[in-house]
């Protein structure tokens, strides 16, 4: 079954479960399903952003509870865990609110933080803004994108086309998050 069948036959649920473990794809998808009428444009928002949130805060809870575990302890040996870790110490609040737009850093990223100093209620806090303000970018990108593809092409009513959009939805995503993991990269380099 593909994101977009499974979304349309699932609705909100599979929106707010796919925010939690695929991320971008699902929500995208739901934008762009919302856009031709399959869903509401709010309900994917809020169900993106609740499985956004119970995901990051679950795996902070999971780094704080267990970060003397060898598991963690295992994670924390990764290169990436210690850029993660870097860019908190430089900027705790703007690393919050923008790893889940780091390709790369979705899930190791809450691990990370709670094994850091930030206490819990401040990520908390700011894990929920940043978990809105994610769903609606994400979804609203999935809801102009179809915008775009119904001036381009007419109304699109066939799940064919509605793939095809996703897939571009995809690679146009995992370019931005290309640009951007270099750029990160070369910002912690530079700093570093």
């Amino acid at each position: 079954m593909s994101v977009e069948t499974i979304i349309a036959h699932y609705g909100l649920l599979a929106v707010g479960i796919g925010a939690a473990v695929e991320g971008e794809a699902v929500v995208l998808t739901g934008g762009l399903l919302a856009h031709q009428g399959l869903m509401p444009i709010a309900g994917v928002m809020a169900l993106a952003a609740i499985g956004s949130f119970v995901a990051d805060q679950t795996f902070f809870l999971l780094g704080r509870r267990f970060r003397d575990h060898t598991r963690v302890r295992s994670i924390a040996e990764r290169p990436v865990f210690e850029r993660v870790l870097a860019m908190l110490d430089r900027h705790p609040v703007g690393f919050i609110f923008t790893f889940r737009f780091l390709y790369g850093f979705r899930t190791i990223s809450p691990i990370a933080i709670g094994t850091s100093t930030i206490p819990a209620w401040r990520f908390l806090l700011l894990n929920g803004l940043a978990a809105v303000i994610w769903a609606i970018v994400i979804a609203g990108a999935g809801y102009a994108f179809g915008q775009g593809i119904e001036l381009a092409f007419g109304r699109l009513r066939r799940f064919e086309h509605v793939g095809l959009a996703v897939l571009g939805l995809i690679a146009a995503g995992a370019v931005i998050g290309l640009g951007v993991r270099r750029l990160s990269l070369a910002v912690s380099n530079k700093a570093g």
